[in-house]
């Protein structure tokens, strides 16, 4: 399968899609730098894919490092062991890390790629369809804070995305559905023709269809691609990406990081944007309720949960990285495939939409 290509000038790269090509050395050698190379795998991944890793690169300098999973560990507490790691095995400018995993290893070790003596290169191996479809391609890195998502974190471009569709025979359903969020997402913002496709496809992807999920990997891909080339560090149109985020991360906050998926929290925030478009008279109330059945299609949440307040939203949600001088921008809808930013809705309006939200 030909490569997906991000174009952006001397940090181009290109997104492998294919099956079975984890292990194949032919991938990794033109995007290795140096000799030293760090595998960054986490709990789940290391049993399933690191000897094999290993293997094939038995002809460089290679050690790994397991880190603990889940979103709780994406801190900076997380980064100093790959920091230790790299230290510990006298590694210079000229080495490589590979992150072997979901987004959050993803995350985790380009962040570590992005500071360590300024700058290392990094490969991403994304081994389930959210990171293979979103986060392994763009290059955000980061950690988390306590009182916000992602909020620490740099800008810094992979040497290459090898995106392996067999490392989704072993993903949880719950994660795949999770995944999905994402995948949803892409046609929601500006890809309504994907969006249907979507729609009459869920069966097949949820039973894990090679086919259909190359096909669904790279579409995703192509968009994001797209996207990121023509606004790499997020000044404009990559903002759009953000849709269903700024709800998301507020649940993913106050509910403790990791209790609620990344695609699950990303699901009700994409019902919540719709919903409050639509108070916003933007989007019709059918399209609303379109869009919060393909999400009860792929068995994720609409609503948000039940304990939290529309005061605590608010407050979390104006924490949010996409807030410039005290005012907050959103990611709404004026139809399917129709996305985009706004800063000038009504305030009160939206603290309306939400309390009637949280009290149905």
């Amino acid at each position: 399968m030909n490569p997906l290509q991000v174009d952006l000038g001397e940090r181009s790269y290109p997104i492998y899609i294919d099956s079975d090509i984890y292990n194949n050395l032919s991938y990794y050698q033109k995007h290795i730098s140096g000799n030293n190379v760090l595998v960054v795998c986490d709990s789940n991944t290391a049993g399933h894919y690191l000897p094999a890793m290993l293997d094939m690169l038995g002809d460089y300098h290679c050690q790994s490092i397991t880190l603990p999973a889940g979103e709780s560990h994406k801190t900076l507490d997380t980064v100093s062991l790959i920091y230790d790691a790299l230290m510990q095995h006298r590694f210079d400018r000229n080495c490589t890390l590979i992150a072997l995993g979901g987004g959050v290893v993803g995350d985790i070790c380009g962040f570590a790629a992005a500071s360590f003596q300024r700058g290392v290169t990094f490969i991403q191996v994304p081994t389930t369809l959210l990171a293979q479809v979103d986060s392994s391609v763009g290059g955000k890195t980061g950690v988390n804070h306590p009182l916000g998502k992602n909020m620490i974190g740099a800008f810094h471009q992979p040497a290459c995305v090898i995106a392996d569709m067999s490392t989704l025979r072993s993903l949880p359903e719950r994660e795949l559905k999770a995944g999905l969020a994402e995948v949803i997402k892409y046609g929601l913002i500006d890809d309504a023709e994907f969006y249907y496709w979507l729609n009459e496809n869920l069966p097949a992807l949820l039973d894990l269809n090679t086919e259909k999920l190359a096909y669904t990997v790279t579409r995703c891909c192509a968009n994001k691609a797209r996207i990121v080339a023509a606004d790499e560090r997020e000044s404009g149109q990559r903002a759009l990406l953000n849709l269903g985020h700024t709800f998301g991360h507020a649940i993913e906050t106050a509910m403790g990081y990791g209790n609620w998926l990344h695609g699950e929290a990303i699901a009700a925030g994409m019902c919540m944007a719709a919903r409050f478009s639509a108070d916003c008279g933007f989007l019709a109330n059918d399209t609303v309720e379109h869009i919060k059945s393909t999400f009860i299609r792929t068995g994720l949440p609409t609503e948000p949960p039940a304990d939290m307040t529309s005061e605590q939203f608010i407050e979390l949600m104006y924490r949010d990285k996409k807030v410039r001088d005290s005012v907050l921008t959103l990611v709404l809808m004026n139809d399917v495939g129709g996305a985009f930013l706004t800063s000038t809705f009504d305030t009160e309006l939206l603290r309306t939409t939400l309390f009637q939200t949280l009290n149905k």
